[in-house]
């Protein structure tokens, strides 16, 4: 009993203490300081075999320290930095820019850009592996046949092939199983490289554009022949068409690859419907509903929900029109050495209302956006005067780059805050409709007559792209600053004799898949003072201008 009353006496008491040491504390008194500022102490938990090694312990443990703390974190710091230091601000490749800057060339055709788009630096670091060699002999005879192999010497043919480096042979081999949708060949261990080689496509070929963007002369120009390789490319990568279905057919420019992005189109298909005159994807896209249901279930042979898959695919497919003009602020006319904007609205419209919208892309297994390229070429020298990428799926960004086009123009022409606040207003409205402001410059050429030539191409869809005829009248200059007026020398007579010269001019750049053959004569006005309006929903149909 008496141990217990002193066990809780002393309990009492420290309790006591405690308190009057909190009270204490309180009141700036420290009495018992010493219970409440007791040491705090810390320790590491070490092996047990570091302290048993007599006086080893302390360098054993520098070691451990300086291997962890120091030494594995400055190894991968040097691996990251050594790696990220390979790629742009587009994690593509500084090797990659390299090949496709020195490959690039003013005459490079559609069918050899896939000769410089393999040469990425991301597809030579693509494995290549024993497995693969019997599987890639049986892709190869798969796709031989588009590979532009001469089928005279077709066994010295393939020895040069398979020549190549083995990561691009195997590139190759895989892209066109993507073109000619033989994927389903493929063995398991190369489905792994077909999608690492699709999923880099885009960006790569990205790249590739504004490689044969890059300006190349004094001018500050790029090349336009091959930048129309690049985009065509890019929509039968992304459509899964081979290159082949572009070549020029029953008067149709595009050929059959518009048709077989269609859902159940095939060769045989697209055969069948030009027994009934209809030939050209422009000519099946201007039908009614109901002639092309009757069509396609009367001699295509489509069930009603096929058919009603074709006018779903047909409702996304782009339709666009294009406003152009080329002058120089406060003047009539341009003289050499100018520097001129050039200012252009792209209007896009679809059947089922959207603007901004992923393309109908069943074969490419990836997120892909749809991107236009605005390009103002001369084909006459192959020259890219003005290009710029064109986007519509966000509409907050459009809304801020026009205004403040807009905005620096209009300050730039002298105009008032009332006028740049109107015109602003103008562009905010023409975005929300489904617009696209292109504005830029260049400096104008020497003086003469230039037949340019409009592309707004679309890197995803096949036979939607527009092209229209621009005309632009360049003065020489004079010392005096004086300006002749334009508008009486800019219009040349629209004469079929100049209209054939055009046309052969035109022939020697434009896709060997996609030559303007005939481009509508009939209809084609050409444009006075760099002005221009046109709208179509297809290459085919591009040549004709609005009137």
């Amino acid at each position: 009993m008496a141990t217990q009353m002193e066990s809780r006496y002393i309990c009492i008491l420290n309790y006591k203490i405690l308190v009057d040491d909190f009270l204490s504390f309180c009141d700036g008194n420290f009495p018992h300081g010493t219970l409440l500022l007791q040491g705090f102490q810390m320790g590491i938990a070490l092996p047990q075999f570091l302290l048993d090694i007599d006086g080893a312990y302390g360098g054993i443990l520098l070691l451990w320290i300086v291997g962890v703390c120091i030494l594995l974190p400055l190894v991968i710091a040097v691996i990251y930095l050594s790696r990220s230091s390979k790629y742009t601000g587009n994690y593509v490749m500084h090797h990659t820019l390299y090949a496709y800057y020195h490959l690039m060339k003013p005459s490079l055709a559609p069918s050899k850009v896939m000769e410089v788009f393999i040469k990425a630096a991301e597809y030579g670091e693509i494995p290549v592996r024993r497995t693969d060699t019997e599987p890639l002999q049986k892709l190869f005879l798969l796709v031989r046949s588009e590979l532009n192999l001469d089928l005279k010497n077709i066994k010295q043919e393939q020895a040069k092939f398979w020549k190549q480096h083995p990561a691009m042979v195997k590139t190759e081999l895989l892209i066109q199983a993507q073109l000619t949708r033989e994927s389903a060949a493929l063995s398991p261990g190369l489905l792994g490289d077909f999608r690492r080689v699709l999923e880099l496509a885009p960006r790569l070929l990205e790249e590739l554009m504004k490689m044969a963007l890059v300006p190349r002369n004094t001018q500050g120009y790029g090349w336009l022949r091959p930048a129309i390789g690049v985009a065509e490319l890019s929509q039968c990568i992304i459509q899964a068409v081979p290159l082949s279905a572009r070549k020029t057919t029953g008067g149709s420019t595009e050929g059959i690859a518009p048709f077989l992005q269609l859902p159940h189109f095939s060769e045989a298909v697209v055969k069948k419907i030009a027994r009934k005159k209809v030939r050209t994807f422009q000519e099946l896209l201007d039908m009614t509903m109901n002639d092309r249901a009757e069509l396609l279930t009367q001699v295509a042979g489509f069930s009603s929900a096929e058919v009603q898959d074709v006018e779903r695919v047909l409702e996304m497919m782009p339709s666009l029109t294009v406003e152009v003009t080329c002058e120089t602020g406060g003047e009539e006319g341009i003289q050499e050495g100018d520097l001129v904007t050039v200012h252009a609205w792209v209007t896009l419209k679809r059947v089922n209302g959207l603007v901004g919208a992923l393309p109908h892309a069943p074969h490419y297994p990836f997120h892909k956006e749809e991107n236009f390229w605005f390009l103002l070429g001369d084909p006459t020298s192959n020259n890219i005067w003005f290009s710029q990428k064109v986007n519509f799926m966000d509409e907050a960004a459009a809304i801020a780059a026009a205004s403040k086009a807009i905005e620096d123009n209009m300050e730039g022409s002298g105009a008032d805050a009332k006028e740049t606040g109107r015109a602003v207003r103008e562009a905010v409205e023409k975005v929300c409709m489904g617009s696209r402001l292109v504005i830029g410059k260049f400096v104008a050429p020497p003086e003469g007559n230039y037949s340019l030539v409009c592309h707004c191409i679309c890197d995803s869809w096949i036979g939607c792209d527009k092209k229209m005829n621009l005309k632009v009248k360049i003065l020489k200059r004079t010392r005096a600053g004086t300006r002749g007026s334009a508008s009486e020398d800019a219009v040349v007579e629209d004469g079929m004799e100049e209209e054939e010269e055009i046309e052969e001019e035109e022939e020697d750049y434009e896709s060997e898949y996609s030559e303007d053959e005939a481009d509508d004569q009939d209809t084609k006005k050409p444009i006075a003072n760099g002005n221009a309006t046109g709208k179509g929903s297809s290459s085919e149909g591009s040549g004709s201008d609005e009137e």
